[in-house]
């Protein structure tokens, strides 16, 4: 029989809004539908980027600048942007700093092979914000996991690592995994894939440290590579406990911790690692770490670091299979300074946190307003609705309280009354530039979807 509601909404409703809200987000949008229809044909599938294509809107907006909090398209519209890029901009688009020393970088060299003054002060104030490890910069967060599974696997002589069910580390292969009835297998829609991903990775439920010490025992699993919070689809929070637990049985069984922050660095200062007082033996962390230039890095406390440097005395000379050609450039290192410095400070990170909890508490009215079966949760500035019951505990329970169909109705009324929020789930994020009377739009709209939805 096919479902009749969706989070407690009718799925007759819901076709009838997102139709309606489809109607009007190409009616307002000429200029767009123009340029996309003149221009689009050289890129595969019309867009640059595949993901470009997983907005709900039935085609992309085309932007014309970013500032501050706010996008505008080449119709004119000026949107309240929740999205950020998806956390590259979680402190908003172009930091005056960052783009001031975009500028002054642009006319001293793109990219050199080597390190400059900057790269110096960067190294002091990646200790400061985050702690004091041994740091490597990369292009992106998926690349720094990459060579994080490197090291782990060098130093340890393993070659598994243990994921998480429902996990976010990029497009790392090893964690494109998943627990299912029987045991750990492949996601499904992978494009192209040709090795057996069960030989090198291991899936086990998030909160689950029973069954994290039931892989570890097999004396295989190089490292144990986690969020500290989960993030992909429908946000999990961790149990009481439980990345002491993890700690505690990565030393117990020899594997390596690897904390990788790419989106709980919406925590706080340090992230969700120095707030929280974690203590991974590798830290990683992207997206917004240079303000929005692409840049990651990754670093090893003492201890791998000197495990690392004996393994490396031993290697023989030839490709490392870490690095790529334009990491480490000056660019990074310019943004890198001047948003560790100037853009991540206390005083941003407490005016997202407060932002984040006026949104958390209105959209949670609204919820109640409404009496839909849902909740919100909220991790420092990431805030993110979830269209079932909560809380959820592990990816699997993750995985059943995502609603496509719902999710996507929701995304574009919201977008018709000039919020944007993240496509490929429900969440948003409240930048130092975000103002009050921003998030109360968003509260409104969002509110004004839920009647619209429930027929209030």
């Amino acid at each position: 029989m096919a479902q009749d509601r969706i989070g407690g909404v009718p799925v007759s409703r819901i076709d009838a809004v997102s139709h309606a809200a489809a109607a009007a987000y190409a009616a307002a949008r000429p200029r767009t539908r123009a340029a996309l229809a003149d221009g689009a044909t050289g890129w595969l599938d019309d867009v640059p980027m595949h993901w470009m294509k997983d907005w709900p809107q039935p085609f992309p907006m085309l932007v014309a600048q970013a500032k501050g909090a706010v996008l505008t398209d080449i119709d004119g519209h000026h949107i309240d942007d929740f999205c950020l890029g998806d956390t590259g901009s979680m402190f908003g688009h172009s930091p005056s700093p960052v783009a001031r020393e975009i500028r002054a970088q642009a006319g001293r060299g793109l990219t050199y092979m080597l390190p400059t003054e900057d790269a110096l002060a960067v190294g002091r104030l990646l200790c400061d914000r985050f702690g004091p490890m041994r740091w490597q910069v990369a292009t992106t967060a998926t690349d720094a996991n990459r060579f994080a599974l490197r090291v782990a696997r060098a130093v340890t002589g393993r070659r598994k690592v243990l994921v998480f069910n429902g996990c976010y580390h990029g497009t790392v292969d090893d964690a494109m995994v998943r627990l299912g009835p029987q045991g750990t297998a492949a996601r499904p829609g992978l494009v192209g894939q040709v090795a057996d991903l069960t030989a090198t990775a291991v899936a086990c439920e998030f909160n689950d440290l029973a069954g994290v010490e039931a892989a570890l025992a097999q004396g295989d699993i190089a490292a144990i590579l986690t969020e500290p919070v989960m993030t992909n689809s429908c946000m999990v929070l961790p149990d009481p406990g439980f990345h002491a637990g993890l700690r505690d049985l990565a030393t117990r069984y020899g594997a390596l911790l690897i904390v990788d922050e790419t989106h709980t660095i919406s925590s706080g200062l340090g992230g969700y690692t120095r707030v929280h007082g974690l203590r991974p033996d590798i830290f990683v962390v992207g997206k917004c770490v240079a303000g929005g230039m692409p840049t990651a890095v990754w670093g090893l406390t003492e201890a791998v670091a000197a495990r690392f440097a004996a393994y490396d005395a031993t290697r023989p000379p030839g490709h490392s299979g870490m690095g790529t050609t334009l990491s480490a450039n000056p660019m990074q290192f310019a943004c890198l300074r001047a948003t560790l410095a100037e853009v991540m400070t206390p005083e941003n990170y407490a005016r997202m946190e407060a932002g984040a909890a006026r949104l958390q508490a209105g959209l949670t009215k609204a919820i109640a307003a409404a009496g839909a079966p849902w909740h919100v949760v909220r991790v420092g500035a990431r805030v993110e609705f979830i269209c079932a019951p909560g809380p959820l505990r592990n990816g699997s329970q993750a995985e059943a309280a995502h609603a496509p169909m719902l999710e996507a109705a929701i995304h574009q009324c919201l977008l018709k009354r000039g919020c944007l929020i993240a496509p490929f789930h429900n969440m948003m994020l409240v930048s130092p530039a975000t103002t009050k009377a921003q998030i109360d739009r968003l509260i409104a709209a969002f509110a004004a979807t839920l009647t619209e939805l429930f027929e209030i």
